[in-house]
C-alpha cells in the first residue's frame, strides 16, 4: 500500500495536471450528458421502434397508444435534459451574443420535439433495412431473429437517430450514440455520414463509415470495408470539408475493401471486390477485383448487383 507521503505525492501531482486547459476540466456549473442516461434513452426508443421486442412486458396491440404515450413523455424529458446539457456546456466560451440559459432551454425542447416528429419516417427507413437485411442474407431465417440479433441493423438503428441529432447541431449526444454501437457491435458509422434506404451490412464488424461519406439507396457492404478519408494531416483545416466517398445506389462492397477520399464515387450497380483498394472513382456497372497485386477493372454491364460474387 501507498505511504501517507507516497500518497500525498501522487495526489499533488494529479491536481496540478488538473489546472491544464488543454484537460477541459469542467466548472461546476457546466454538466456534460450522462453517458449512461443517453444509452437508456438508445434502449427506450428501441423499444418504441421495435414493439414487443426487447420490453420486459409484452405489448398488447390493443392498447400501443397507453405504451407510446408513458414511453415517450419519459423519453422526452430525459432526452431534452441531455440536450440541455450539452447546448449549455458547447456555449461554455461565448463571448457575443450568447444564448441566455432561457433560450438553450427552450432549444432543447424544440430540438427534442422535432426528432421525435422525425420518428415515425426514422421507423419506416429501418422496416427497409430489416427487408434488405432479410432479402440480402439467405442464412436470416425470418425478420425476427434480424431484429434481434444482428449487429448491423442496430448499427444502422442507432446511427439513424444519431443522424437526425447531428443535422439539428446538437453537440456530443451524436458520437456518445455512435460510439456506444462501435463498442457494442464493431461497426463504426460517423453521425454525420449520409445513408439511403434499404441499407444492408452483413456481418459487420470492422466497418468504418466516415462523416461525409455518402450513401444511396440499396447498398449492401461486408466486415471490414472502410470508407474513409485520405491523409487527415491538415487536421481541423479539413473540417466541414468533403473527406469520404460518394457511395451510389446498388453497389455492393465485400470484406476488407477499402475505399477513400471524398472526390471518389462508385458508381450505381458496381460490385466492389474483397481487399480491394480505391482512391479514385469508378464508373456505374463497373466490377472491381484484386489480381495479386493489381486492382483489374472489367466494365462489363451486370445483370444485377453483386452477381460478381453472390
Amino acid at each position: 500500500m501507498f505511504s501517507e507521503s507516497q500518497l500525498s505525492e501522487i495526489i499533488q501531482s494529479i491536481s496540478e495536471n488538473y489546472n491544464n486547459e488543454d484537460l477541459f476540466y469542467l466548472e461546476t456549473d457546466h454538466q456534460m450528458p450522462n453517458r449512461d442516461a443517453i444509452i437508456h434513452i438508445i434502449m427506450g426508443l428501441r423499444q418504441i421502434m421495435f414493439p414487443g421486442y426487447f420490453d420486459k412486458e409484452q405489448l398488447g396491440r390493443t392498447i400501443p397508444e397507453y405504451f407510446l404515450g408513458h414511453n415517450i413523455i419519459k423519453l422526452y424529458e430525459s432526452l431534452t435534459e441531455q440536450i440541455h446539457f450539452a447546448l449549455r456546456h458547447s456555449a461554455r466560451d461565448c463571448t457575443a451574443n450568447c444564448a441566455s440559459d432561457e433560450e438553450i432551454v427552450a432549444r432543447s425542447d424544440e430540438i427534442c420535439l422535432q426528432f421525435f416528429s422525425s420518428f415515425s419516417d426514422i421507423q419506416k427507413m429501418l422496416i427497409k433495412d430489416v427487408e434488405a437485411a432479410f432479402n440480402g442474407d439467405p442464412a436470416a431465417k425470418t425478420k425476427e431473429e434480424i431484429i434481434f440479433c444482428y449487429p448491423g441493423l442496430f448499427a444502422i438503428f442507432v446511427y439513424r437517430l444519431a443522424h437526425e441529432l447531428y443535422k439539428m447541431k446538437v453537440p456530443f449526444i451524436p458520437r456518445i450514440m455512435s460510439e456506444y454501437a462501435h463498442g457494442h457491435t464493431g461497426i463504426d458509422i460517423n453521425p454525420g455520414a449520409t445513408i439511403g434506404e434499404y441499407f444492408f451490412i452483413d456481418h459487420g464488424t470492422g466497418i468504418v463509415i466516415g462523416e461525409t461519406t455518402l450513401i444511396g439507396d440499396n447498398v449492401k457492404i461486408y466486415q471490414g470495408v472502410t470508407l474513409g478519408a485520405l491523409s487527415t494531416r491538415s487536421g481541423q483545416l479539413l473540417r466541414d470539408v468533403k473527406r469520404h466517398p460518394t457511395i451510389e445506389d446498388d453497389v455492393t462492397i465485400y470484406s476488407n475493401a477499402s475505399i477513400l477520399g471524398g472526390e471518389t464515387v462508385i458508381g450505381k450497380g458496381s460490385v466492389i471486390g474483397g481487399n480491394a483498394f480505391i482512391t479514385s472513382s469508378v464508373a456505374p456497372g463497373t466490377r472491381v477485383s484484386v489480381n495479386n497485386p493489381d486492382l483489374t477493372f472489367t466494365s462489363k454491364e451486370l445483370q444485377k448487383p453483386g452477381d460478381l460474387f453472390d
